[in-house]
């Protein structure tokens, strides 16, 4: 299901820029007479950029739809409230005994390191009292449980920062192409026999200029986003295991109290 919806985004995103590129660039109310070769405004003379110009458009979009979901993702994950203070919560709750009011702090958050709480706290409530476990086990089982979760939790935080990337490389590639052929055809204007075309070669370095402009735009949205929310969930990966350790520390604590006493 989530390959599908990629391929629905993708999909819509290369609709959308081919649609606009041929319907709205491409225009006969663009060029001169309806002459594709006499543009008379900005849209129809990036429209002689040529098909490469449509790709340029989708991968902009692909940028800027993935930069927009990852927002919202990892907004989504972060939670309602602040994730260091959520975490002390927990842990003084958890350290007091009061599981009831951690859970509900948990459940109030939402998100991936209050889901990764939550598993923890109902998992320790039900290993504190057995009595046929020690303390390392206890605590062992637990750390288990967090495991299980931050497995499941952690690829959610990273997903589809593969397209940013690839968004990234890709387009600097496609605009090369478009500005190698754009040259082509500049140059086999100047080379033909007889006059040279003045216009035939200003098509070719436009198809060049435009192709070069769109590639560059494109992998400049994607590069910022990736490292944007590289960054971003390499901090949100520490300050989930800062508050993991913390609770840990405190169930460490706990177990061994108990089973001194």
């Amino acid at each position: 299901m989530k390959n599908l919806t990629n391929v629905l985004i993708l999909t819509a995103c290369f609709v959308v820029a081919f649609a606009f590129y041929y319907l709205v660039m491409g225009a006969a109310g663009n060029f001169e007479n309806g002459d594709i070769h006499s543009p008379i405004n900005v849209l129809g003379t990036i429209y002689t950029g040529g098909p490469l110009v449509a790709v340029l458009l989708a991968c902009c979009l692909i940028a800027i739809t993935y930069t927009i979901e990852r927002q919202w993702s990892i907004g989504k994950a972060s939670g309602k409230g602040q994730m260091h203070a959520f975490g002390k919560v927990v842990v003084d709750n958890v350290r007091s005994g009061n599981y009831a009011a951690a859970l509900k702090a948990c459940d109030e958050q939402r998100g991936s390191l209050a889901n990764i709480l939550r598993a923890a706290v109902t998992r320790f409530k039900t290993v504190e009292g057995d009595g046929s476990l020690n303390a390392e086990q206890k605590v062992a089982e637990v750390q288990r449980v967090i495991d299980e979760n931050m497995n499941l939790e952690t690829p959610l935080l990273e997903k589809n920062l593969v397209v940013l990337s690839t968004v990234a490389s890709t387009s600097t590639m496609v605009g090369l192409l478009g500005t190698t052929l754009g040259m082509i055809r500049a140059f086999s204007a100047l080379g033909a026999g007889g006059t040279v075309s003045a216009q035939m070669l200003s098509i070719g370095i436009s198809e060049a200029l435009y192709n070069t402009a769109g590639g560059l735009a494109a992998a400049i949205i994607a590069i910022i986003a990736y490292n944007y929310f590289t960054t971003k969930v390499d901090n949100f990966t520490y300050a989930m295991d800062e508050t993991i350790l913390d609770l840990m520390e405190t169930l460490a604590v706990k177990t061994g109290g108990a089973k001194h006493g």
